[in-house]
């Protein structure tokens, strides 16, 4: 996984196994969390007779971060790795400090803080939310809720009262957070997979969802009524081939800025960045305002405390790039000392990251196979029916045959006679 944030001013880079952070307006060292450095789940008796038993081993992991999370305040950071830890970091004004390492059931696919940083959800590949204290940090999480499918986006509202939960089967759930077993509503609509939720701060009844299925849409998630939809096939260019030319975009993170104005929407492997104005005022409340050409596939993108949009591009020699607004449109701010200052921190741990391991696609085995077996089966059928046609015929010529025979004989007798 590779991955941007900020946490206050601290800017922050999941590069496979590690977690670094740099001070954006300081000279500081960065701080480096390893997580392929930190103790593993002990074996216990149980997990030693299985593998003793049945030749099972105990599960091992690559130590690759899964996912991560900024609680609202920028105090807390929580990631969650391919070994099933998680951990919880407090980033101090000087200093980090990691709080604890927990486990989980099964592997992570997203983290979210509750508004009041108190817990933390997280969301797995079994479609399951476990609940993990954030005020003792040493207890064990609690089963929230489940789904039937796997999750791929969870999110809370900026009041605490809502889990939004979204799968690979294209539901979008909207739960109670106090009592999940009550469901308020299901924001239907999308096609394929839902990838990425987003609830603005300011606008805090409303509900943005991308998907793999090329749109992002805008609810009224308490209702589960659509506002909105909006298609990014314009996004993808001409292909060479009809085949290619039929894939939709599929949308990996949405993000606003800190006064809510301005959505940006990155779609996977696509070198282009979309952004929105949100005016919940007007009639379309999701307007297209600007489409950012990037030098290089995107892989991550966020706003600062500023308003400045920093996209981390497939790229080891320009990872990072930075976009501030002037006069109404978005300009590239290459000169910026902050980014400078930035990526040369970042550089030594980027390059250490294999091309092949940025480039991994997070969705591209969730996407539906459609096949088409109608033409065949029609073929096959059609064959059938000709080859009885053909044995009634011979069937038939046959017993005519035999009758021709039969009579002649008759007659013949008859002469004879």
């Amino acid at each position: 996984m590779a991955a941007f944030g900020f946490c206050g001013d601290w800017c922050l880079l999941v590069c496979d196994k590690k977690i670094v952070a740099v001070h954006s307006k300081q000279s500081r060292d960065p701080y480096v969390f390893d997580c392929s450095t930190v103790e593993k789940k002990p074996k216990n008796k149980t997990n030693e007779n299985r593998s003793n038993d049945d030749g099972a081993s105990e599960d091992t992991g690559s130590d690759k971060v899964l996912a991560f999370a900024v609680s609202p305040s920028g105090k807390l950071v929580a990631l969650t790795d391919d070994t099933k830890r998680l951990i919880l970091l407090h980033c101090g004004d000087a200093s980090w400090q990691c709080i604890s390492i927990r486990f989980v059931v099964r592997r992570c696919t997203a983290l979210v803080f509750s508004q009041a940083e108190d817990e933390l959800l997280v969301a797995d590949k079994s479609g399951d939310v476990y609940s993990f204290s954030v005020v003792e940090p040493q207890r064990e999480g609690e089963l929230k809720m489940g789904h039937l499918s796997m999750l791929l986006a969870i999110t809370m509202s900026p009041d605490d009262k809502y889990i939004v939960t979204a799968d690979r089967d294209e539901k979008i759930r909207v739960s109670h957070f106090r009592c999940p077993y009550n469901i308020q509503s299901f924001c239907l609509g999308h096609q394929e997979f839902v990838s990425a939720l987003l609830i603005p701060s300011a606008h805090s009844h409303y509900l943005l969802s991308g998907s793999g299925d090329g749109t992002v849409k805008l609810w009224d998630f308490e209702s589960g009524r659509r506002l909105q939809s909006c298609d990014l096939k314009h996004l993808v260019e001409k292909l060479s081939s009809e085949a290619d030319e039929e894939k939709k975009p599929t949308v990996s993170h949405i993000t606003s800025s800190p006064d809510q104005y301005h959505v940006a929407v990155l779609c996977e492997r696509l070198p282009t960045v979309q952004i929105f104005t949100l005016n919940l005022e007007s009639k379309e409340k999701l307007v297209p305002h600007t489409r950012l050409t990037l030098p290089h596939c995107p892989l991550d993108m966020t706003f600062d405390l500023e308003g400045r949009l920093w996209v981390l591009m497939d790229s080891s020699d320009k990872m990072l790039q930075m976009y501030s607004q002037r006069h109404g449109s978005w300009e590239c701010d290459a000169e910026s000392q902050d980014l400078m200052t930035v990526t040369e921190a970042f550089q030594p741990h980027w390059k250490t990251l294999e091309a092949n391991t940025r480039t991994n696609s997070r969705f591209e085995h969730l996407v539906k196979r459609s096949y088409d077996n109608v033409e065949a089966y029609l073929h096959k059928k059609q064959q059938r029916l000709d080859e009885q046609q053909l044995k009634r015929t011979k069937t038939h010529k046959v017993n005519d045959n035999k009758k021709a025979r039969k009579e002649m004989s008759r007659d013949v007798t008859q002469s004879s006679t």
